[in-house]
């Protein structure tokens, strides 16, 4: 149902992912904004890329997306592109490779389609409304699952975002989590979904809709959880747009260890 658009949504992010990597390989300033987050120019080249061309493909779909002013005219639009061009800009600064670019189309506050492309590795992690999750490599696309693991659990933790309430719920349950591993932004959801591991939290307010939107359809079509600690699904195309109660995923509903 959703082919045109998950097609364009491929195509705006790997024209984003050419500018990312030359401006990634080139070198490049970085600013920091009102939130204390950094910026830089990849972030706002890879944003009007990617909208640019959705728009073209879609001219009556609004925008939510991190690099653009939010005019709040997207509530009245049952179609909503929400959009992350560099998430883990951190990771970008840092020169580790552990940034995506995260596109997802809201329909009526649900995600329908998600779009994860990482630019360093060209991986692409894929998924429509009921119509499964997929990871390209190259010109190779296989359907993900998760896992079915319920004990010996790998947890994701974030680079740069780890806090000591993620590490305290890793603690309390040391008999089931046996093993912590570092990434970065949305490939930490995408490992999940592919089945190569089982938690990860993000116990705090900072993420938005652009952080989550994109890997939620993943993870969910793979067969897996994003979730609020009290059990919610994050809707999208709020009028706040932050995930102020924060999230975790998970392979099965099992490990929801809180």
């Amino acid at each position: 149902m959703w082919e045109k658009e998950l097609k364009e949504a491929i195509e705006a992010g790997l024209k984003a992912k050419e500018k990312i990597l030359e401006i990634y390989n080139q070198g490049f300033d970085v600013e920091i904004k009102e939130d204390n987050s950094p910026v830089t120019i990849a972030d706002k080249s890879a944003d009007m890329i990617i909208r640019e061309h959705l728009h073209k493909a879609f001219p009556t779909h609004a925008f939510l997306t991190e690099e653009s002013e939010d005019d709040l005219a997207r509530l009245e639009n049952d179609y909503v592109w929400i959009v992350d061009p560099v998430d883990g800009t951190k990771d970008f600064v840092a020169r580790d490779g552990g940034f995506t670019t995260n596109i997802a189309l809201a329909y009526k506050h649900e995600v329908v389609v998600g779009v994860v492309v990482v630019p360093v590795t060209g991986d692409i992690y894929f998924a429509t409304k009921d119509g499964g999750a997929f990871h390209q490599i190259g010109n190779e696309i296989k359907r993900i699952h998760v896992n079915d693991k319920l004990d010996d659990l790998i947890v994701l933790r974030s680079v740069f975002h780890f806090n000591e309430n993620e590490q305290a719920i890793i603690d309390k349950h040391s008999d089931k989590i046996k093993h912590i591993e570092k990434f970065g932004s949305s490939l930490k959801p995408c490992r999940i979904a592919e089945g190569l591991a089982e938690i990860t939290y993000r116990m705090s307010a900072g993420t938005k809709e652009w952080d989550t939107a994109a890997f939620q359809i993943v993870v969910e079509e793979a067969g897996g959880y994003v979730l609020e600690p009290n059990g919610n699904r994050l809707t999208y195309n709020r009028k706040d747009v932050y995930n102020r109660n924060g999230y975790i995923v998970v392979n099965r509903k099992e490990n929801i260890l809180l």
